[in-house]
């Protein structure tokens, strides 16, 4: 045997473990990448989250003003929002947002009985910021989605096997609300 013999198939070997090392640390790099966005999307839903929180208290208010009979209402929208600040990951996020989108429902069905309080202009700007807070958190919740279907994907085929188990890379949770949703509070139309 020559010293070509030896010394291809070694070079080979070399080669062929060096590309799938390689192969392996670009997936895992991938992999690493999705977890961060999907960290990321889920900060925004929060963000959002807390921020139309801030506002309910106001909407409490103004609608005091009118309708403070209305005690169950206003406990179950308080409720909602305690559950929201509380919520922590995407399954509690998930109850959260239903029960909150249920309470401002009620509260916009109720609000129609109230003239005065739907020609407010508080009451107007306040239903105005918490529909468009709920459009970004349907869009936030999309992108989140969207993100943590491609990172369960990715963990689940080979090379990201190798990775499942490692603390951050666990599979996530889809952040799903049941019903429709409150982006828009009702219309009268006369």
């Amino acid at each position: 045997m020559d010293a070509a013999s030896i010394i291809i198939p070694i070079v080979i070997v070399a080669v062929l473990v060096v590309l799938f090392a390689l192969y392996v640390w670009v997936n895992y790099r991938s992999l690493d990448t999705l977890r961060h966005r999907v960290d990321e999307a889920w900060a925004d839903i929060e963000a959002q989250m807390g921020h139309r929180a801030e506002l309910v208290p106001q909407l409490v208010e103004a609608v005091q003003g009118h309708a403070g009979h209305e005690k169950a209402l206003l406990k179950s929208i308080d409720d909602a929002r305690a559950e929201t600040l509380q919520a922590s990951n995407p399954g509690q996020a998930t109850v959260a947002e239903t029960h909150m989108q249920q309470a401002l429902r009620s509260l916009y069905s109720t609000a129609e009985g109230y003239p005065a309080l739907n020609a407010g202009t508080q009451f107007l700007q306040l239903q105005g910021d918490l529909g468009d807070t709920g459009e970004k958190i349907q869009a936030s919740r999309r992108f989140y989605n969207g993100g943590v279907r491609e990172f369960n994907a990715k963990r689940t085929v080979f090379p990201g096997t190798l990775f499942k188990n490692r603390p951050g890379f666990e599979q996530r949770e889809f952040f799903e609300v049941g019903g429709p949703s409150v982006a828009e509070p009702p219309r009268i139309q006369f």
